[in-house]
């Protein structure tokens, strides 16, 4: 096994970043593809440590902190961290490609008229960023520690609030610095959730957290962090960040500000879940029920735009909320349900929004009133976009669909009747996505082609660059869609052998 994998796996985008810093006048255009291949390395790093994995033997790593012998540098990889990571990385990877056209193409608009040299600055500027992106879903993925978690949550916040604010959009500092504030108010709340726990068992480690169960705190630490989670994932009523937010930010980065908000779900079931399981049952219904409502409003709020970037952005209220549908459902398989949509969504939303992006990027326009019959100028971007459709909707092949027969298996598992009703309001739900998804396939891509965009011999599919990385993304959605159990065989042991024990 290569020493200090997970190590690595977490601190290699950071010596990239800082190269790409030192170089950067040298590197020019090129940073991008450094980005890539620094990339490139921690996935080749992380398909050994999933063999390991999946050979039955969890990773470990801990090193030496000198802040406060509390605190513990720990890192664990396990088949719930491992799929999580791997993932997540793969999406950087893809999005780190599909940026080197289009922050040309932001800086361009946005920087008009700056000479070359502050091009160059601006352009690996945002691949300086990009890299601390992997860092922060790795760091949280992998901690073992309460305080390694919270910091890489910070940092994650911190790297989205500056991307934003010097490649965003029509508003991008003051959408830039909502995003800031409502992932601080997160953070802050977990912190404070984190805080109890030391008190009360008087360790930061995830593992101990168990020795909380049956204290009266667990409840209060339950239902902070909650919170604090939910206003990450944008269940109502926290969820009003989250249109302005996704609709602003460089599309480039779309499938990671996904992950950004979902990867709520997998802290709630490491943090929460797993270690309090007897004291978590108090907020499942609660959870089932706001779940349920995001997932039908966010649905219809998708259906009533017309804006490019609003469409994706709005439905990532529905979808975020179909995985805490699962886990609120407290049974093992709809909880691996969940956690597989998750991933499952992030892949689709990735596909879907920067399929948008394309659009916007080739035609300058985002209200889709003045869009129909891209389709024949644009093929690849079309198919793309249906693809993006069909993984959102749960369609085989693609993963979404055994990730919700999974979910929904496990709802109806619970057999009473408030389980079985708010599973159909869930199922409803998928038909809205399903009609949102071709609806706007059908306005954007099919009919008659408009004069002026007929005329205009810059509309066409954009550079491969552009489009392969979400082709790839496409092909893994389907694998995983038709060969579950490449996840599933992962998450069992760790989530089923839990739940059963207890």
């Amino acid at each position: 096994m290569i020493p200090a994998i997970l190590l690595q796996i977490v601190f290699v985008p950071v010596a990239f970043s800082l190269f790409i810093f030192l170089f950067r006048f040298q590197l020019g255009k090129k940073a991008g593809w450094v980005a890539a291949s620094g990339l490139v390395y921690t996935t080749a790093l992380l398909i050994i440590a999933l063999i390991k994995v999946y050979n039955g033997s969890p990773i470990y790593e801990e090193y030496p902190i000198v802040i406060n012998p509390d605190i513990r540098m720990a890192l664990l990889g396990d088949g719930l961290s491992i799929a999580i990571a791997l993932i997540c990385n793969i999406l950087c990877l893809a999005l780190s490609i599909y940026s080197i056209k289009y922050v040309d193409h932001r800086i361009e608009l946005i920087y008009a008229g700056i000479d070359q040299r502050g091009e160059i600055s601006y352009y690996t500027r945002f691949f300086y960023l990009f890299l601390l992106f992997p860092m922060g879903f790795m760091g949280v993925s992998f901690a073992a520690d309460l305080i390694v978690l919270y910091f890489f949550m910070e940092t994650l916040t911190i790297v989205l609030y500056f991307l934003m604010a010097y490649f965003g959009y029509y508003e991008r500092v003051r959408v830039a610095t909502m995003c800031l504030i409502w992932g601080i108010f997160s953070a802050i709340l977990f912190l404070a959730g984190v805080l109890i726990i030391y008190s009360q068992i008087g360790s930061f480690q995830i593992d101990q957290i168990h020795h909380m169960s049956g204290n009266p705190m667990a409840f209060w630490v339950i239902a902070i962090i909650l919170v604090g989670m939910f206003a990450k994932l944008a269940i109502i009523p926290l969820h009003v960040w989250m249109p302005w937010v996704h609709a602003e930010h460089p599309t480039c980065i779309a499938g990671l500000l996904a992950v950004y908000a979902n990867i709520a779900a997998y802290i709630i079931v490491r943090v929460l879940v797993l270690p309090l399981w007897d004291d978590f049952q108090w907020f499942g219904p609660p959870i089932m029920v706001l779940s349920a409502i995001t997932m039908v409003y966010g649905s219809l709020l998708t259906l009533g735009q017309t804006d490019m970037k609003r469409i994706p952005a709005c439905s990532t209220i529905s979808q975020s909320a179909y995985s805490m549908l699962g886990i609120g459902a407290l049974t093992a398989a709809s909880i691996e349900g969940g956690l597989f949509f998750f991933l499952s969504h992030v892949m689709a939303k990735t596909v879907f929004f920067s399929t948008c992006g394309i659009v916007v990027y080739t035609t300058h326009i985002r209200n889709i009133d003045h869009l129909s019959g891209l389709g024949s100028k644009m093929p690849i971007t079309a198919l793309l976009f249906l693809c993006g459709g069909m993984m959102l909707s749960g369609i085989p092949p693609f993963s979404t669909f055994p990730a919700e027969v999974i979910m929904f298996t496990g709802i109806f598992a619970r057999a009473d009747t408030f389980g079985i009703v708010i599973g159909l309001i869930g199922l409803m739900a998928i038909l809205l996505t399903v009609s949102y998804a071709f609806y706007f396939a059908m306005r954007i891509f099919f009919g008659q082609l408009p004069e002026a965009l007929a005329n205009n011999d810059h509309i066409k599919d954009p550079p491969l660059t552009m489009t392969v990385p979400l082709i790839a993304i496409v092909l893994l959605s389907a694998a995983l869609g038709l060969y579950p159990s490449l996840i599933m065989t992962l998450f069992e042991p760790v989530i089923s052998s839990v739940i059963v024990n207890m």
